[in-house]
């Protein structure tokens, strides 16, 4: 475990809460901080810590590998913000994005052709963790003479197969 400082100030803040509500019920200030410094860690790893991590959406980030976007599809939000920083991809051609990525999921819709779009790429990057998350991560791969020009995330609703519109 790595001692940060938010680490240190949400452990006294736990700990000057648990002192707070235990000096209300006994009166002798040496065993409410006692008790306090004794309860602390356990609380704050088994009740405030999991809560701060369902309501935060932190996740991991990785750099880009092509067996993992691969093997691992619905992990591959943890890596396209690295793709995006770094413009990897920028300037590759379609066969390298097909060999990397694997063909396209599906294709963008274009309005004035009434049909899908062959420059418009797009993958499904999955759900990012988080407690009141309905979205699904996805990424458009714009191509232009057949080289990457831009790279454009997006979210999209849920949609479950049982589900009636």
């Amino acid at each position: 475990m790595i001692i940060t400082p938010f680490l240190v100030i949400f452990m006294l803040v736990v700990f000057l809460l648990l002192f707070l509500f235990l000096n209300t019920v006994d009166k002798r200030k040496w065993l409410s901080a006692l008790i306090s410094l004794v309860l602390t860690p356990f609380v704050y790893f088994y009740m405030f810590y999991p809560f701060v991590n369902i309501l935060s959406s932190y996740h991991h980030q990785k750099y880009f590998d092509n067996i993992a976007w691969v093997e691992k599809p619905s992990l591959r939000y943890e890596m396209i913000d690295s793709m995006i920083e770094s413009d990897t991809l920028i300037g590759t051609s379609r066969e390298e994005i097909a060999h990397s990525l694997g063909m396209y999921e599906w294709l963008s819709w274009n309005d004035s052709t009434k049909s899908h779009d062959n420059n418009k790429w797009n993958y499904g990057l999955g759900i990012e963790p988080g407690a009141f998350n309905d979205k699904k991560e996805c990424v458009e791969i714009t191509f232009k003479k057949d080289k990457v020009i831009a790279l454009r995330p997006y979210q999209e609703e849920i949609k479950y197969e049982d589900e009636k519109e």
